[in-house]
């Protein structure tokens, strides 16, 4: 040891000895000064930790806290491993957030996925999520919606005047049929109307359920919007004819140097088309929870600068007011992107079918025009 760690040393312990008298205050002063930091650490409002705690996935359901008692809903896990088999139980097994617990190998981990306390072990994770519940509520809305139609319609027949619910929802069937379908397919939308108005109906329901209090972030979610993009992929790939693969892999009245070039931009076009309706529906609905949540985190946060309530409270007439400006716009783009998707699902699938008459008779009357 050196000279300068004994200087240290024998410093320190003249320092204690000084103090010594004083030691038990000093103690009682630094254990309620700590306290006070801890609860104050505890008061801090974390905004980012609530807004990407409602955008995300989770294992239970959380609705609202009352100080430190959570309401939440404890969903179903459900686990297959070949070593201990099928394992089902609550995710209420697994403790809070604050104190995670182990229950049959299995925990949460600090991202809320499960993992097993055997790294080495494989499980496939069928568990009801939040986002799989609040699929599983769409579509039984969804079924109740079109079977209550549809019974109507078989009841009264067509040449009936709507009336109740079948009136309120036969203009938007109609919307889809005239301005969406007919335009995009011709002749052939009647064979793809079912597909069109569930994709419509589908992302439109569970982008209004998401904006209900406590509502899933279901459609603002990569995964659920990739899986819908994906459906819609597959029907063009098993609808397309011969045509539409001669124009993208031999495209006529095209140089041979220049098809080695253009030939893998229109493959690659092909598959950016689902990934660009996947991420467009996505980031737009995310955004709007993000940007709702932002607004209403701005109460909180105005009111713990210099520990003042009422800046939270006179900022909170701002923050309700664009919270409902942003909302009532939320419901608008609910209905838009369901369009949109839509639209270009229709438009997509309309390209893979057309013909090509089409694209001769529009090139006569182009020339006729220039001509």
């Amino acid at each position: 040891m050196t000279g300068k760690k004994y200087i240290y040393l024998v410093g320190l312990a003249c320092t204690l000895l000084m103090v010594l008298p004083f030691a038990k205050s000093f103690a009682q002063e630094h254990v309620a000064e700590a306290k006070a930091e801890t609860k104050e650490e505890a008061s801090k409002f974390n905004a980012s930790e609530i807004i990407f705690g409602h955008v995300s996935d989770a294992h239970d359901w959380h609705f609202f806290s009352v100080g430190e008692h959570h309401v939440s809903l404890p969903l179903p896990i459900i686990i297959y491993s070949k070593t201990k088999g099928l394992s089902v139980f609550s995710s209420a097994k697994f403790g809070h957030e604050e104190h995670r617990e182990v229950y049959n190998g299995y925990t949460l981990d600090e991202h809320n996925k499960i993992e097993s306390e055997d790294k080495s072990e494989s499980f496939y994770d069928l568990s009801i999520t939040k986002n799989v519940l609040s699929m599983l509520i769409g579509v039984v809305l969804l079924l109740i919606i079109m079977l209550n139609v549809a019974k109507k319609y078989k009841q009264n027949g067509a040449h009936v005047a709507p009336s109740g619910f079948q009136n309120a929802l036969e203009p938007v069937i109609m919307f889809v049929r005239d301005d969406v379908a007919k335009p995009t397919l011709g002749a052939k939308y009647q064979k793809y109307m079912p597909l069109l108005l569930t994709l419509f109906f589908f992302i439109w329901i569970n982008n209004m359920l998401g904006l209900l209090p406590g509502g899933a972030n279901f459609t603002g979610n990569i995964t659920v919007t990739a899986c819908l993009a994906l459906i819609s992929f597959i029907v063009l790939l098993i609808n397309a004819n011969k045509h539409f693969w001669g124009h993208l892999l031999n495209p006529p009245g095209v140089p041979l140097p220049i098809k080695f070039l253009l030939v893998p931009i229109e493959i690659m076009s092909l598959f950016i088309k689902p990934i660009a309706l996947a991420i467009r529906l996505f980031a737009n609905i995310l955004a709007g929870h993000i940007i709702i949540l932002s607004i209403i985190s701005l109460i909180f946060i105005f009111s713990k600068m210099g520990q003042n309530p009422a800046a939270g409270y006179g900022f909170s007439i701002v923050s309700l007011a664009f919270s409902i400006f942003m909302f009532f716009l939320e419901l608008m783009v609910a209905a838009i992107q369901a369009f949109i998707f839509t639209n270009l699902t229709a438009v997509f699938i309309g390209q893979a079918i057309e013909d090509g008459h089409g694209h001769e008779e529009h090139d006569h009357h182009h020339e006729e025009a220039t001509a």
